[in-house]
């Protein structure tokens, strides 16, 4: 068995492969080659978490189960930390373990992508980062990847913060021109895309400020209690979709709080990624407000597991 840490993978593997090793599971799931249990969330002390996460691929023949914590006291260690153990399906072998930290946010940058990709403007050109925590970097990497964006502007609670974000999307080669500024509105009134990552139980941007054409990504919260968006937000976008519905009507806490006070029914949801990865361009107009939201499954993060170990081997 081979063990792979954070700095391995992400020397070799990056956003364009996962991309591509995500849409590959979409097939398998499209095909029914994909068999998980729901993902367990236990509570810790305050807003700490563990989550857990199994799925095989009968298409692949290889399992994974995740083991994620999310302790957003930490100071001198990630908020969010991660392992995956990876199973051959062939004779049952244990074949790797490898941090899942990189590859979970990797993931979800790539989900953002396929996401941004059917949904954004084709003319795009101002991103917005609401939250410059370690989640919203390969949030960014995501969006750059299928839109040619020029300018990204960046908010966080802790400025300091959102000048190292900035710092760092610099040091990677980010091109675009970024700017941090004082307020959420002053990134949701300039955005044609809006990525969210927070974990907030408040809404952390008011929905009136958001422009025709807006798309937001809201990747951040992933329990009931939380919601960083807000009522309007829901009531203004003219399309909703989701990475996995199931998971969202347990866990996405803005949209079961707008179906819980009628706002929308969960027949509103348009579909899941697995439903619009192989179509076209789905916006309808250049004025439509159209909404991503993504909590996780088991099967995004097999889908990249798969793909290092595809790449380790070699």
């Amino acid at each position: 068995m081979i063990t792979l840490t954070d700095e391995q993978i992400e020397k070799e593997y990056h956003m364009h492969h996962a991309i591509a090793d995500v849409k590959n599971v979409l097939q398998d799931l499209k095909d029914d080659a994909i068999i998980q249990a729901p993902r367990t969330v236990l509570p810790v002390d305050g807003n700490s978490s563990m989550l857990y996460m199994p799925c095989i691929s009968t298409a692949s023949k290889i399992s994974i189960i995740k083991t994620v914590s999310i302790f957003p006291v930490n100071k001198d260690l990630p908020t969010t930390q991660g392992n995956l153990l990876v199973t051959d399906l062939t004779k049952g072998e244990h074949k790797a373990t490898m941090d899942a930290s990189y590859l979970t946010r990797l993931r979800t940058g790539a989900m953002t992508a396929i996401a941004t990709e059917r949904l954004a403007r084709k003319d795009a050109k101002t991103l917005g980062a609401i939250g410059t925590g370690n989640m919203a970097f390969e949030q960014v990497l995501g969006v750059v990847e299928v839109r040619d964006i020029e300018r990204i502007v960046l908010y966080n609670r802790t400025k300091e913060k959102a000048q190292k974000f900035k710092e760092r999307l610099e040091a990677f080669g980010i091109k675009a021109d970024i700017d941090v500024v004082d307020n959420a509105s002053d990134v949701v009134t300039q955005s044609d895309i809006l990525n969210c990552a927070t974990q907030s139980t408040e809404p952390v941007f008011d929905g009136n400020d958001l422009k025709p054409g807006t798309h937001i990504n809201g990747v951040g919260s992933f329990k009931p209690v939380m919601k960083e968006m807000d009522e309007t937000t829901i009531k203004r976008a003219n399309q909703i979709y989701a990475d996995d519905l199931e998971s969202v009507k347990e866990e996405a806490g803005e949209l079961i709080h707008a179906v819980d006070v009628g706002i929308i029914s969960w027949d509103d949801i348009k579909g899941e990624l697995v439903d619009i990865f192989e179509q076209d361009y789905l916006r309808q107009d250049d004025e439509e407000i159209t909404l991503y939201k993504c909590v996780g499954a088991g099967y995004f993060d097999l889908a990249v597991a798969g793909g290092v170990m595809k790449m380790f081997a070699e």
